[in-house]
């Protein structure tokens, strides 16, 4: 028999992904067969799977946490946005349609079999199935077709457990205020609470759980001090991007407005020789550093209009006439090229905008979206493993300095000079071969880190973590096993 329950939380960003990764991680150590699940997930940091299909990178991590490659059926629903007031609707791994945020609530009712499918395809695979759900089920405006919160739980029949961050502060009133505002049926399907995040001496806040357990009638299932190997571990949520290291090799990488795919940066925020800065939109790109990092985008163009808002273009060429090295991966790729094209006005309205100039390159935008995991050598036979997902191609003079080999293809530009770099590849640091080479002639110091174990380590140390604040066996109870 098989057994599932939902977390949610009383808001975006109270760690919900995190609680079901260790949660994952905790149960699969005690031999238990887990599965990672969310329904609907909104973000632009997408996983590649197998088949060629794209979910949300918390899943993937969640995915690892349970011993298991990331699949589709993961997270059938993930939405990327690309403008404010729109979003590129993800289905089952495949792109399905671009629709304006007001008419995305239409289309819910069309996605919930699928989503349902999916989630019994997951079930019937595992011992338990941890569900995580999306922002805050308190938005009870967003309850009519909901497939991300109750509205799938009352779908799934899910019991579920909210969590709460202490950390911003008024946690009382986040749990107590969610019971206050929920309609009988969905309150009646919260087994339990969380308190996530918690600094200082726990006996302090005793009190305030026994008033949110009285006030609720909901089971304590633990408070949890503040994790701090999370940093460690990759972010979903672009609010989540935070620089790191304090070596002396320093790494620059512009906020944009819609990055993607940032994961690129998380093998350099552990390396010991290095600091990786993220450089807010209004702040000069400091002009100390070793190397600037353009990370993938959403939307490209109008992230190289937002780029050069900034003033960031005019830091770039700087940097670059004093010598200084810039790499550009996807996007960020796209925007160091003489031009990028968009003929059919696939992000925006057709036209044709001038890049950076620093790459021989041109980019023409098409329909066709590659979508694939990826391995390539570097010209010394280095192996590097990552994936690619990307609209466009980019041809020119300087694919003729293409530095890695993708099944017998080349890939990538490089200038003249050597100093300017750029490729389709995501994921390449995390190849520990590559990225202590890469870091090397950037004149960093030697580097031993293996990224892979790390990540793994920190997993194991989150799993310990709540089986010690959190009542694990109360939760197995809960989900019925």
């Amino acid at each position: 028999m098989s057994g599932a329950v939902m977390i949610q939380g009383t808001g975006s960003n109270v760690g919900k992904s995190l609680l079901v990764a260790g949660l994952a991680r905790a149960m699969a150590r005690r031999g238990l067969s887990v599965r990672p699940f969310k329904p609907q997930n909104m973000s632009n940091n997408a996983a590649v799977t197998a088949d060629g299909g794209e979910i949300g990178r918390a899943q993937a991590l969640q995915a690892l946490a349970c011993g298991l490659p990331p699949e589709t059926g993961m997270n059938p629903v993930l939405l990327k946005p690309e403008s404010d007031r729109g979003a590129q609707v993800i289905l089952n791994g495949a792109r399905l349609i671009t629709v304006a945020a007001r008419d995305y609530a239409a289309l819910k009712p069309r996605l919930l079999p699928e989503v349902l499918r999916a989630f019994e395809g997951q079930k019937a695979q595992a011992d338990i199935v941890l569900v995580e759900g999306a922002g805050s089920p308190a938005e009870i405006n967003l309850r009519a077709g909901d497939i991300a919160n109750m509205g799938f739980a009352e779908a799934a029949d899910l019991p579920v457990i909210l969590a709460g961050d202490i950390d911003r502060g008024g946690v009382i009133a986040q749990l107590v205020g969610t019971h206050a505002v929920l309609p009988a049926g969905d309150r009646d399907r919260i087994a339990g609470f969380l308190v996530n995040k918690f600094r200082g001496d726990p006996a302090l806040f005793s009190e305030g759980r026994q008033e949110i357990a009285a006030r609720t009638g909901w089971a304590d299932l633990g408070l949890l001090p503040w994790f701090d190997g999370a940093s460690s571990l990759p972010a979903e949520d672009a609010l989540d991007i935070a620089g790191g290291g304090s070596g002396a090799l320093k790494i620059a990488v512009p906020r944009l407005s819609r990055i993607a795919n940032f994961d690129d940066l998380d093998p350099l925020k552990l390396e010991p020789g290095v600091t990786v800065e993220m450089v807010p939109p209004g702040q000069a790109l400091p002009g100390d550093a070793d190397l600037i990092l353009l990370p993938g985008s959403k939307s490209t163009i109008a992230d190289l209009a937002f780029l050069r808002a900034q003033g960031w273009d005019i830091d770039i060429h700087a940097h670059h006439r004093r010598g200084g090295r810039i790499l550009g991966i996807c996007g960020g790729y796209q925007m160091l090229g003489r031009s990028i094209a968009d003929p059919d006005g696939i992000e925006g309205p057709p036209g044709r905008v001038d890049g950076l100039g620093l790459l021989e390159v041109e980019t023409v935008m098409s329909p066709d979206k590659r979508v694939t995991q990826i391995t390539a050598r570097t010209a010394d036979g280095l192996e590097v493993t990552g994936y690619e997902i990307h609209l466009g191609q980019s041809d020119g003079p300087d694919r003729d300095r293409a530095w890695l080999t993708v099944e017998g293809r080349s890939e990538g530009a490089a200038s003249r000079d050597g100093q300017v770099q750029g490729c389709y590849l995501h994921g390449l640091f995390a190849s520990d071969g590559f990225r202590a080479a890469y870091l090397a002639a950037l004149g960093a110091a030697p580097s031993t880190l293996a990224y892979g174990d790390a990540v793994t380590s920190t997993l194991d140390a989150l799993a310990d973590h709540l089986e010690k604040h959190a009542d694990i066996d109360a939760i197995l109870k809960i989900a019925e096993l």
